[in-house]
């Protein structure tokens, strides 16, 4: 009979947490893939704004949960609940700075040349076609960043700060709860703690959320480019190293022990004149 695994108690803590969030996880993850590119949005609200970085801090508490990352934080999650605290004292900049760096990444000028150099290229037109699509998504998400810029902008000061507090209690984001927010982030229940259950909850949470590259039309099987495409079958040793000058055993001249002769020495400039070694036993 089997032996029952014992499952940590943390773990189970971990997971529990983790589907009580998942609801709010999956809508924040879908607004912030819009955000991102896949969709243009027509306005970009201060309340949007905030957000949007709830949503990633939510993204991160999700990482931290299933302990996905040990190091890397990539929805800087912690760092956005530092954004809310000064956006509530009225300043903006820190939050300026930080949807430029994360909605204004790549260059017009240089995916451009790539998309002409593939376009002109024979048999390159799947990758040109991505290429297309890809700059696309980047200029949406260019005009989203322009839209969250103006609705900043666009406000005094005093009623910036105001729309900003009004949402940050909407998303639970006041000053006292950020605190507490951000001390949890510190406790071992957001500790890199990997575990077999934790990696399953994760691929069945994304699977549930059908987020993958063949989620994409240009990424749909026959779109693909040859740097994407199927690999050819029967696939070569992943570890296959060709040693020079080495000679298999399986050719009867050199591996004849009834005559004697073991095996055979090869050097790459001696190829022609093998060298053996006569097995005297």
């Amino acid at each position: 009979m089997a032996t029952p695994v014992q499952i940590p108690a943390l773990i189970k803590q971990k997971i529990a947490i983790f589907e009580h969030i998942q609801p709010e996880y999956e809508a924040c993850f879908r607004f912030m893939q819009e955000v991102h590119g896949r969709e243009r949005l027509a306005s970009f609200s201060v309340a949007q704004v905030v957000y949007y970085l709830h949503a990633l801090w939510l993204c991160e508490c999700k990482d931290r949960l299933l302990s996905i990352y040990e190091h890397m934080r990539r929805y800087e999650g912690h760092h956005c609940l530092d954004l809310l605290q000064t956006w509530q004292e009225g300043r903006s900049a820190e939050v300026v700075a930080f949807l430029t760096g994360k909605l204004n990444m790549l260059s017009f000028t240089a995916i451009t040349i790539q998309f002409e150099e593939a376009r002109n290229q024979p048999g390159d037109q799947t990758l040109a076609h991505r290429l297309e699509h890809g700059r696309l998504v980047l200029f949406t998400r260019g005009m989203n960043l322009l839209h969250a810029l103006e609705a900043i902008f666009s406000l005094s000061e005093d009623e910036l700060v105001q729309q900003v507090r009004s949402a940050c209690q909407e998303y639970h984001h006041t000053p006292a709860q950020i605190d507490v927010q951000l001390a949890e982030l510190k406790t071992p229940l957001y500790a890199y703690r990997p575990h077999q259950l934790l990696a399953q909850q994760n691929m069945v949470a994304m699977n549930r959320l059908d987020v993958n590259v063949l989620a994409q039309s240009t990424d749909m099987p026959g779109e693909r480019s040859w740097r994407a495409a199927s690999p050819n079958e029967p696939l070569a040793p992943f570890a296959e190293q060709v040693i020079s000058g080495y000679l298999e055993l399986s050719v009867p001249i050199h591996d004849n022990r009834a005559v004697g002769i073991r095996f055979a020495e090869c050097s790459e400039t001696a190829r022609s004149v093998p060298h053996v070694m006569k097995d005297n036993t």
